[in-house]
Formats: structure tokens, sequence, C-alpha cells
């Protein structure tokens, strides 16, 4: 079994890299540096307990979330939360190498409006080849943000301080999602590809016989075949269509309901079991949400 390290406290983090002791117990923004890039990670499963956003420049490399692996290239970011599972497998730097990383404990949030919110950031569950690509113009607006992080913390501390860091965070948290809505928008071309490959996954799917073993087709398994994380997938497609991918395979299924009900003999309960559902009512229930009747009303009106 692989030796697994799990990294607690910001303070621990200062400890491993040889930084000095931390301003702050809850949050740090740390340069990336030799002391990081150079570090021994060995062949060590790490599980953090904060959350980090990591602003890499003139550096390549890759870390993995369990099986699946995270490249990042030159002005790239990543971003990992609580309890995931990190392996670091290998990191080249240049000779202009460089960048940041902003922790922060979750701790930090728990009485603030942004934790209540954090999970509506859905990048921080992304995963392969879906790292954020900046321009020198966005590098330079979140390096802003995190200098005043580091600044804020590093004075004295006030009544004041924890409301300003949040704020930062928070606006970092806001200037990514764009960036990501802008690096989808400016990607449409392989997007589209991309729709046209999940629809592709949707008719494999219901041409096999995988509904009767494995169940209605879930964004899960599309994602999967598609080799991407679920997050990364839904808001790929609600962004070109606006339209979740959930949303996209219930009307997939509705559309095949149809034509059974209209072109077969089969009972309702036999095609809602065809289609994956464990039990008839669930696709009674789907079915009239999305058409506004029941299978057997649908079917007497045709």
């Amino acid at each position: 079994m692989k030796k697994i390290i799990r990294v607690r406290t910001i303070t621990e983090v200062h400890d491993i890299y040889g930084y000095e002791k931390p301003k702050h117990p809850l949050v740090t923004v740390l340069p990336i540096d030799e002391r990081m890039t150079q570090f021994d990670y060995g062949d060590v499963n790490y599980v953090l307990d904060f959350y980090q956003i990591s602003l890499k420049e003139g550096i390549s490399g890759a870390f993995s979330y369990g099986r699946s692996q995270y490249d990042f290239q030159e002005g790239t970011m990543t971003f990992i939360k609580p309890n995931q599972v990190v392996k670091v497998e290998q990191q080249e730097s240049g000779p202009e190498s460089g960048g940041w990383t902003l922790i922060f404990h979750p701790d930090l949030l728990r009485k603030s409006a942004l934790g209540q919110t954090i999970e509506d950031y859905s990048f921080f569950n992304y995963e392969v080849r879906e790292a954020l690509h900046l321009s020198d113009e966005e590098k330079h607006s979140l390096t802003e943000l995190a200098e005043k992080i580091k600044k804020e913390y590093q004075q004295n501390i006030d009544k004041h301080s924890q409301d300003i860091i949040l704020a930062n965070i928070e606006m970092i948290l806001k200037y990514c999602k764009r960036y990501y809505d802008r690096q989808f928008y400016t990607r449409t071309n392989l997007n589209k590809d991309l729709i046209s490959r999940f629809e592709s996954v949707m008719r494999g799917y219901y041409q096999s016989d995988k509904p009767s073993v494995q169940g209605v087709l879930s964004v899960k398994y599309c994602a999967q075949a598609l080799s991407m994380s679920s997050n990364y997938l839904g808001d790929l497609i609600k962004n070109e269509t606006g339209r979740s991918a959930k949303e996209h395979i219930h009307e997939y299924i509705i559309e095949k309901a149809k034509t059974k009900i209209i072109s077969s003999s089969q009972s309702i309960s036999e095609i809602a079991y065809d289609l994956g559902f464990e039990y008839p009512q669930g696709f009674n229930k789907l079915f009239k949400a999305k058409t506004g009747l029941s299978p057997s009303q649908y079917r007497n009106l045709n």
C-alpha cells in the first residue's frame, strides 16, 4: 500500500518546504521557488486539509488526483480542495520559473458567506487536461490580489483583516470563474466537437445492454468516457448550450422513450427497464416532468 502523508495545517506546509513560520495560522501565500519545485516528493500520496490555488509560470509537470493526472504548463492555474489525494509526478522549472501558491484552511471560511458558496466554484473538482490557461493580463490581475492577501496578514491583524482577506480570496475565485468561461468561449470549435462526442456517448450507451446492467445514463459515465471530470463537462456544456449535461441526458432519454411508447407494443414498465430505470415510477415522474403527460397519456394521444 502506497504511503499517505496528511498535511493538516499551514504551519506544516511551511515546515515541509523550509519556509519561515507563517504570519497567519489559516492562510498563506508562498512563492513557487526552488524549495517547492525541487522538493523530493517521493512515491507518496498527500492528503491536504485545506484549499490550494497555484499559479505556475515557467514550470511544466504533472500531479494526480487518485487515478487522474492533471497536466500543467507555463501560465496555468491548478486548484485543490480539502481531502483530495494528491501525488506530484514530476516538475521541470525553467530559468524564469516562478508563481505563487495561495493556501487557506476551511476554518477561515466557517462563519463567512464564502463558506456557504465555495462549493459553487466547480473548478476545484476539475481533473484531466482542465487547467486554467491565463494571458499575461489575467496573471497580473490574480497576482495583485494574492499580493493584497499577503500584505494584509503580514501587517498588524485587526478586526477588519479577515474580511479583507476573504474578500480578496473570493475575488480571485470570481476572476477564475470568468477566465474559465473565457477559455470555454475561445475554444468553441473544440467544444462543439466535444458536444458531438458527448452525443455519441449517449447513443452508444443506449444502443448497448448497459442500461439494463448499469442503470440510467449518468453525467459521471459520460465524463469518464470523454476523459474529464463531471464538473468540467457540465460547465462546458452549460456554457456552450445553456443547458446542463444532465438536462441533455434527460432530453435524450425522453426522445427515446417517446419513440418506444408510440412504435412498440412494450408495456410502460418494460420501456422503463430498457432505459435503465430500476422502478417504473422514476421513469413516469421524469416523463411527466418533461412532457406534462404520463407515458400512458402520451401513448393514448398517438
